[in-house]
């Protein structure tokens, strides 16, 4: 009989939390455009914040400028890489096949990176309405 009771208090305890949960998310929600007319902030400027002054364009720009940058830099680091796996091959032919292999996915990848920088140019090119690219 006392489990009953117990596990009848709890149930009445959580009907209870939950209405008064559910009072008080209504009352926030009810109340909060009020409290947010009387803030007053003075906000400033941008730049007193770090933020970057340029727009949205400028920084989508530079960030895939930047990835394309990293991006040749990789290739280039691979093709040294599996030149240097070429050298040390000395006849083993399946070292120097898979070097060969790691040469061609590097030139790829360099390739790419150039390709993509060129069709980056060539769109804010065209975006910005420049007649010549």
């Amino acid at each position: 009989m006392e489990q009953f009771l117990i596990i009848n208090k709890n149930k009445k305890m959580k009907k209870s939390s939950i209405k008064s949960l559910i009072f008080s998310i209504s009352i926030l929600v009810l109340f909060s455009p009020v409290f947010f007319a009387e803030a007053q902030w003075n906000i400033g400027s941008v730049s007193s914040f770090g933020l970057p002054s340029g727009s949205i364009y400028g920084i989508i720009y530079g960030i895939l400028n930047w990835l394309l940058a990293i991006i040749g830099i990789i290739g280039i680091i691979g093709f040294i890489i599996s030149g240097a796996m070429y050298i040390l091959s000395s006849g083993n032919e399946k070292m120097a096949g898979q070097a060969k292999s790691a040469m061609v996915n590097s030139i790829i990848g360099i390739i790419v990176a150039l390709a993509g920088y060129v069709i980056i140019q060539a769109v804010d090119a065209i975006l910005m309405g420049w007649s010549n690219f």
